[in-house]
C-alpha cells in the first residue's frame, strides 16, 4: 500500500507534533519514538518502514569484525531495501555499541533509500552527519555492532524508541524526532495535519501580534470564520 503523491508531499510539510495530535484523535497514543534524535535537524524524512531486528549478541555467533554480505541479515537488508523506504532498526535501546555505520549509510543513500532510524547508537556519526541522508539515532558509539547486537531478521514487526513499527508504516521525521504512522490511516492523517498546520500557523501569528489565547487557541467560531476568509484570499 502506498500514499497518493499529494499526501506524500504534504507529509514533508507537517510537524511531528501535529501528527501525534491527529493520530491521538484516531486513538493512537504511542507513535512518537522516545530518545531518537536527528543527526541532521535541517533534513526532513518521509518514507515507508523497512524494518531490521537485532537481538542480544552471543559470543559463539558474534564478535566478528568482518561480516558475510551474503548471509548476515543486516547486510542482506542493506542490499534489499528500496527507494522511498526507511531503514528502521530495533536495537532494543542499547547504546553500548553501534547499530550501523557510515559505509552502510552511504550504500543506503546510493540505493535511493529515504533515511535511517535506530533506537541504538551509530558509529562514524560525524561522517554520517555530513551525508545528505536523514538519519536518526539515540547516541554515538564507536564500537562495532556485533559486540551487543545480533541481526536476526528483517521486514517483521519491531519496536523502535518504544513504538511498534510494522513494515510499510509511514515514517516521518523532523527536527524534533520521528513518528510512525499506521499505513491504513496515513492518507487521512496527511490531509488533516496539513490543514491543521496551516490553521495553527495563522493562529500563531495572531498570538504573536498580541491576541489572547481565549477564542484563539483553540479557535472559536468567529476566529474560524476569519481564518476561512484569510484562506480564500490566499488560495
Amino acid at each position: 500500500m502506498r500514499l497518493s503523491e499529494e499526501a506524500f508531499e504534504k507529509l514533508h510539510r507537517v510537524s511531528t507534533a501535529s501528527l501525534t495530535s491527529e493520530l491521538l484523535k484516531l486513538g493512537f497514543r504511542n507513535t512518537f519514538m522516545t530518545g531518537v534524535q536527528p543527526l541532521r535537524p535541517q533534513s526532513r524524512l518521509v518514507g515507508y518502514a523497512f524494518t531490521l531486528r537485532y537481538i542480544p549478541a552471543r559470543e559463539d555467533l558474534d564478535l566478528q569484525v568482518d561480516y558475510d554480505n551474503w548471509t548476515n541479515p543486516q547486510r542482506v537488508a542493506v542490499e534489499t531495501i528500496g527507494p522511498q523506504e526507511v531503514m528502521v532498526i530495533d536495537a532494543r535501546g542499547e547504546i553500548g555499541a553501534a547499530s550501523f555505520g557510515h559505509i552502510l549509510c552511504t550504500r543506503l543513500r546510493a540505493r535511493g533509500v529515504a533515511g535511517l532510524v535506530t533506537d541504538g547508537a551509530l558509529r562514524d556519526s560525524p561522517a554520517i552527519r555530513e551525508l545528505e541522508f536523514p538519519t536518526y539515532a539515540q547516541a554515538a558509539h564507536a564500537t562495532t555492532s556485533s559486540v551487543l547486537h545480533h541481526p536476526v531478521d528483517f521486514q517483521v514487526p519491531i519496536g523502535c524508541g518504544g513504538v511498534m513499527v510494522q513494515p510499510g508504516d509511514v515514517i516521518v521525521g523532523d527536527a524534533e524526532g520521528v513518528v510512525a504512522i499506521p499505513i491504513h490511516v496515513a492518507e487521512e492523517v496527511a490531509r488533516k495535519c496539513y490543514d491543521r498546520d496551516r490553521l495553527e500557523g495563522w493562529l500563531q501569528q495572531r498570538v504573536a501580534q498580541g491576541a489572547s489565547i481565549r477564542g484563539t487557541y483553540p479557535p472559536d467560531e468567529a476566529t474560524l470564520a476569519e481564518y476561512q476568509q484569510w484562506r480564500k484570499s490566499q488560495d
